[in-house]
């Protein structure tokens, strides 16, 4: 397997990974400069030669998988009898430099409504490194035809017509998903907005409307859903930044895309 294919095999698992490089040769190594290594959670693919540079690079590797937000490394290794390391000797004579670059899992967004905001907001989004979920009741809506605005999207974009229940949706998206509910049809939100408070596993979530319709929709969930008051307060609404104010659909994205990036950053804080 190339390094290509193991790297978007990762992305596809949502496994974090470490992609090696031989960055730089002087001397006699065991491959040249540019060759490469996936280190993955259990799994690697190919390879930089071996002996103990590639060991210690495995090493390191699986230590910087297992921080939240690891920095890129260069580590550098004189291949001498000379020198031992943690992993023995390597003698061909050479120095090398190795580069780790993390490869962490990417967020993921859900859009629950691709009507003229969803779409406006998901062609924003899909500029992202990103999962980008759209889930919509309404096949009318998810036709190639309209989605091709998203024909050139960095993010991995995902669709899900779901013609009965759109919150089914909810239990199987990737843990930690951000969820933005923008449907056609309030009975709609007010279903997702309940299955999102009863689904453990997600990030964010964020009711698109007016504060007239998020102190009804609170009074809703409260009594009629059973929630308390802590569990209500997952959701946020309205979204988007308040000062910004305009109404076409184009600009309300601009506001609910900035501020879900607001949220991204920070995440961990």
């Amino acid at each position: 397997m190339t390094w290509v294919a193991a790297v978007a095999r990762l992305r596809a698992r949502r496994e974090p990974g470490v992609l090696v490089t031989v960055a730089t040769v002087r001397g006699h190594a065991p491959r040249d400069a540019g060759a490469k290594l996936v280190v993955g959670p259990s799994e690697t693919w190919g390879s930089i030669g071996g002996g103990n540079v590639e060991a210690v690079a495995i090493d390191r590797a699986r230590e910087m998988i297992a921080v939240s937000t690891p920095e890129p490394a260069l580590i550098d290794f004189a291949l001498n009898d000379k020198v031992t390391n943690r992993h023995g000797v390597q003698c061909c004579g050479g120095t090398v430099s190795v580069l780790l670059e993390p490869l962490p899992v990417v967020r993921a967004v859900a859009i629950f409504g691709v009507g003229h905001v969803g779409l406006e907001l998901a062609r924003i989004l899909a500029r992202q490194d990103l999962d980008l979920h759209l889930i919509d009741s309404r096949s009318a809506t998810l036709t190639e035809a309209r989605l091709d605005v998203l024909a050139d999207a960095v993010a991995q974009v995902h669709v899900h017509h779901t013609p009965l229940l759109p919150e089914e949706v909810l239990e199987e998206l990737p843990r930690g998903t951000h969820i933005l509910i923008m449907t056609h049809d309030h009975a709609e939100d007010a279903a997702l907005c309940d299955a999102a408070l009863r689904t453990t596993h997600l990030g964010s979530v964020g009711l698109i409307g007016s504060a007239a319709k998020w102190v009804r929709f609170r009074n809703r969930l409260a009594t009629e859903g059973g929630h308390d008051e802590a569990t209500i307060d997952r959701i946020k609404s309205p979204i988007g930044l308040a000062d910004i104010t305009g109404k076409e659909p184009a600009t309300i994205a601009v506001g609910v895309a900035a501020d879900l990036l607001r949220t991204f950053a920070t995440e961990g804080e």
